[in-house]
């Protein structure tokens, strides 16, 4: 197995959706105060590599993805490339990304800082 070491990745903190019409190829947020639906996006933006640097790597997770047979484009969004899955797919996404030797950046509080 190919591992991705040094790649770190972090979740958007909105959920997306599809933009009418163009499915697979263009997301859109969804209002925060908007329903979640079985057809709402998480999106992953690396946090290294960036720049061009993270194009090749984000296709080679999307290949990893692709192999368990989770759903996921790799799309520019806020300017980088991100990773979309759906959002039932999230907890198998990140189990095979973090088995492939990414890091996922987790936010943590003051309060619960573990």
């Amino acid at each position: 197995m190919n591992t991705m070491q040094l790649s770190i990745v972090h979740r958007l903190p909105q959920s997306y959706r599809w933009s009418a019409g163009f499915a697979g190829s263009r997301v859109e947020p969804i209002p925060q105060n908007g329903p979640l639906s079985d057809n709402s996006l998480v999106g992953l933006k690396l946090l290294s590599p960036d720049g061009e640097k993270a194009w090749p790597v984000m296709h080679k997770l999307s290949q990893a993805l692709t192999d368990i047979e989770v759903a996921c484009s790799v799309l520019e969004c806020e300017g980088e490339p991100c990773l979309f899955v759906n959002c039932q797919d999230e907890y198998a996404a990140t189990c095979r990304l973090k088995n492939f030797g990414v890091a996922i950046a987790e936010p943590f509080s003051g309060n619960n800082p573990f």
